[in-house]
């Protein structure tokens, strides 16, 4: 079995001997031997929160993260519950008499249960006070783990240095039954099988065993040997397709062992003494601990995280929706095409909606599987692991054919296959039996896949090779780094995925044709033409699909996304990763997977799909034959796709938004529709629209749609530039009205400005408490303003406590401050009379001097 091993976090500290992960932060916290508590964030492997609990060891420790809490128990007897937010201590108080060596929280309950070294296991209720609900008596010795039952939430597991297991009911006092899990030493560990389905409970021992029992009928199964010292635990791994159970002893070992055939996988040594504690991690999805491929382990010295195998689940789905996946080394299908039985239901089904499909048990594999593929006909399944492949008939899976192989590819044909045994060598295989042909220029190439379509293509460290499936030449090398090789349903696109990027590439075929007629020698690097790059897309791709010439794929930011051509669409944003299945025409539908295989859909319209394929192809006559069978809630996006595609005049067309038509319209200059368009939308949300109508029509010199959208708008300050530039006085007059009743004053008096209206711009500064700047405008302008100027300037400065400067003004119209200004008054009076006509010293109003004022 090849399982990747990968160290997410290593922490040296003080004695680690109780972890737990958090259900939904990406958290584990530890109870320390010196008595504090850390929680780590297994991401960046930073503590993030410290705990000062007891001046003893802290033996136990676990999470309540539906309140926030979590709970210890330690050496002073004492249970503590802390608010891991706000350090606050909940409550703290004597559980037992004795260490409080192991502790459990009910999944759904508000209990938890403590188990100690003066022999009982208590229950104790949160919600009501922490009330002792139940003592369970009947080990003779130290508690030292508790398991509550996945299948049974009422039932609980205990083992015990007694030599003994018991299974308990939450309710009573007495065991349900008892037995002997190690006749030669303590037990130290016992956990159930998390599917429920299998009635598997495995322990652990001082006698350095490994033992899995039934306990329908309270039989040991299977004993697992090969530690050289006491045992401390041992859990089922259900997640990244790998069936391991994961033990860790004294003897400072973690040993990986296959949990189907209960052989020795993998030994691990990180060299930090005895190994006291271990917890999964459900998944931040809130998995359970089938889909968990994260283990944390406790030793004398620190803290290890790891994560075992992959994320991705082993399935194929062919092209008529049949769906094959593993469950350990159980084989189970699902046939997506049942889902047309109730085709109503599905199309009222929202986006992101989990799919409930019936799967029933197919068969079983002899090998772990690390990857499953359907060949292109459906006839037929591979799966390769173990250094081995088997090809399986797909219906009844009976073994067609086996061989030693890590990689497997099929041809377009679904007769011919390629086989990558170790690193150096691909044999090549038709109808079951080997070709005589080698494949040109392998020799030497260290080869780390294969890949199947209209080509075979190997990678490579640093290069992709194509070659021609029945001659065995060359078509072309390509110096990359990748990842995976998907080839397009048509043939003729082919996508190379590495860590940080992808390519498109398209396949010419008649050029690697031509060439080879014309007897070139291709050598190594094969026909330069056959290939041209089409588009980089800086993205990492996890999965992917192609739908004729689309390409939908999962990226590492949890997108769903297709790519036409050379523009990338989102489809939708995932909380947690999935992985794509497949797409099926017939439901409009983009499948996709979670590590539990649980099935979730969102639509994608395979007519959107063809008429933008047809838009790319410039075919502008099929794609008006395929618009029509667009939905019409899929208008609008094909139409923001037309935008794109700089085929604006089409998309105005297409489009159904007034938001997105009225755009266009403004981008092509077509007045007529985007007047329509702003009359139809209501006040005051038009007003922008009549601003950009204004703008386009003063870009082509229509200045007179231009005033009138400009006024429609309530563009004061484009108003007073259209209508001085037209030198239009009415006009102005108007915008200086309209100015004033908004409250726009600079523009207004800029307008009264034009208008050569002294008195009334004289009026204005009044009125917006400026006596200053009137006074002085009114001596410069307007002698007749002067009086009233400067009586409002003296009131503004007396409001202000300022009554001797207001003295101090002098008023050219009283005769005894007429000599201090070296005109007389009256001569400004004449002459302001000669210019404007007829002065008056009385009141005025701004209003009525915009409207009566020459």
């Amino acid at each position: 079995m090849h399982i990747e091993v990968n160290k997410k976090l290593f922490a040296r500290s003080d004695r680690v001997k109780s972890v737990d992960f958090h259900p939904t932060e990406p958290w584990v916290i530890t109870g320390l031997y010196n008595g504090s508590v850390n929680i780590y964030n297994h991401l960046t492997g930073a503590v993030i929160k410290t705990f000062e609990i007891a001046l003893v060891p802290v033996r136990c420790v676990r999470f309540i993260a539906r309140k926030n809490w979590f709970v210890t128990g330690s050496d002073d007897f004492q249970l503590r519950v802390y608010n891991y937010n706000t350090h606050e201590k909940v409550t703290a108080f004597e559980a037992h008499p004795d260490y409080i060596r192991c502790l459990a929280v009910h999944p759904t309950l508000s209990l938890v249960f403590t188990g100690s070294d003066d022999m009982t296991i208590k229950s104790w209720d949160w919600d009501k006070s922490w009330r002792n609900s139940v003592t369970f008596q009947g080990h003779t010795h130290y508690i030292m783990n508790i398991a509550i039952s996945p299948k049974d939430p009422m039932t609980f597991a205990t083992s015990c240095l007694d030599k003994t297991v018991k299974v308990w009911s939450i309710t009573s006092s007495a065991p349900n039954f008892t037995f002997d899990a190690h006749e030669r030493g303590g037990v130290n560990f016992v956990e159930y099988h998390p599917d429920p389905h299998k009635p598997y409970i495995i322990t652990t021992g001082d006698d350095r065993t490994i033992r899995i029992w039934d306990y329908l009928s309270k039989s040991c199964i299977q004993t697992l040997e090969g530690h050289t010292a006491n045992v401390s635990f041992a859990v089922y791994l259900g997640g990244g397709g790998a069936p391991l159970i994961v033990s860790g002893s004294e003897d400072g070992m973690i040993k990986l062992w296959n949990a189907g055939t209960y052989r020795l996988e993998n030994t691990l040594n990180y060299g930090l003494e005895r190994a006291w504690c271990v917890s999964l991690n459900g998944g931040r999805g809130g998995a359970s601990a089938m889909g968990s491929n994260e283990v944390a382990v406790g030793f004398d010295e620190g803290l290890v995280v790891l994560k075992l195998g992959k994320d991705e689940p082993s399935y194929s789905m062919d092209s008529s929706g049949k769906l094959i996946y593993f469950r350990g080394s159980e084989v189970l299908t699902s046939n997506l095409a049942t889902l047309l039985e109730d085709g109503k239901e599905l199309e009222q089904l929202p986006d992101g909606s989990r799919i409930n499909l019936t799967s029933r048990e197919l068969g079983s594999t002899e090998v772990f599987a690390t990857s499953i593929q359907h060949s292109p006909n459906g006839r037929f399944v591979t799966v390769v692991g173990d250094g081995e492949y088997i090809i399986y008939t797909a219906l009844a899976w009976r073994n067609k054919a086996f061989g030693q192989g890590s990689s497997f590819a099929w041809a377009e044909d679904s007769n011919t296959y390629a086989v990558l045994e170790g690193k150096l060598k691909v044999r090549l295989w038709k109808n079951f039996k080997e070709k005589k042909e080698a494949l040109k220029g392998i020799g030497g190439w260290t080869v780390e896949s294969v890949h199947g379509g209209p080509l075979l293509c190997a990678r490579g460290n640093g290069f992709v090779v194509f070659w021609d499936w029945e001659s065995g030449e060359i078509v072309r090398r390509i110096d990359v780094e990748s990842k995976n090789v998907y080839w397009s349903t048509s043939g003729t696109l082919v996508a190379i995925t590495s860590e940080d990027s992808f390519y498109i590439l398209r396949f010419d075929g008649a050029a690697y044709q031509a060439a080879l007629d014309s007897g070139a020698d291709m050598g190594d690097e094969g026909c330069e033409e056959a290939f041209e790059v089409v588009v980089e897309i800086p993205e990492n791709v996890k999965t992917a699909k192609w739908i004729g010439d689309c390409f939908i794929y999962t990226n590492a930011a949890n997108r769903l996304n297709y790519l036409l051509g050379t523009q990338t669409n989102t489809v939708t944003q995932f909380d947690t990763p999935l992985y794509l299945l497949g797409y099926v025409p017939a439901h409009n539908r983009i499948y996709l997977v979670d590590r539990q295989m649980s099935i979730f859909a969102y639509s994608l319209s395979l007519a959107v799909v063809e008429y933008q394929t047809a838009i790319l192809r410039r075919d502008l006559t099929g794609a008006a034959e395929l618009l029509t069978a667009v939905p019409a809630s899929e208008r609008n996006k094909v139409a923001r796709f037309l935008e794109a595609q700089d085929l604006k005049s089409l998309a105005l067309k297409v489009t159904t938004d007034p938001e997105h038509k009225f755009e266009l319209a403004i981008a092509l200059d077509e007045l007529e529709t985007a007047l329509a368009l702003a009359e139809a939308t209501p006040a005051p949300e038009n007003e922008v629209k009549w601003k950009m109508v204004g703008d386009t029509a003063l870009s082509r010199w229509k200045f007179g749609l231009a005033r009138e959208c400009y006024r429609k708008a309530g563009d004061i300050g484009a108003s007073f530039l259209i209508e001085t530039a037209l030198g239009d006085k009415s006009g102005v007059r108007n915008v200086a009205k309209e100015a004033v009743s908004k409250g726009q004053n600079n523009i207004a008096f800029a307008a009264l400005w034009q208008l050569g209206d002294p008195k009334a711009a004289v009026d204005l500064l009044i009125k917006t408490d400026r006596p200053a700047e009137a006074a002085l405008l009114a001596r410069t302008y307007a002698p007749c303003r002067v009086p009233k100027a400067l009586q409002a300037w003296r009131t503004d400065l007396e409001s202000k406590g300022k009554s001797k400067v207001a003295n101090l003004l002098a008023d050219p119209s009283r005769g005894q401050d007429a000599e201090l200004f070296q005109e007389g008054w009256s001569e400004s009076l004449a002459r302001e009379e000669g210019i404007y006509g007829r002065a008056t010293n009385g009141d005025l109003d701004v209003g009525r001097v915009l409207g009566d004022s020459p």
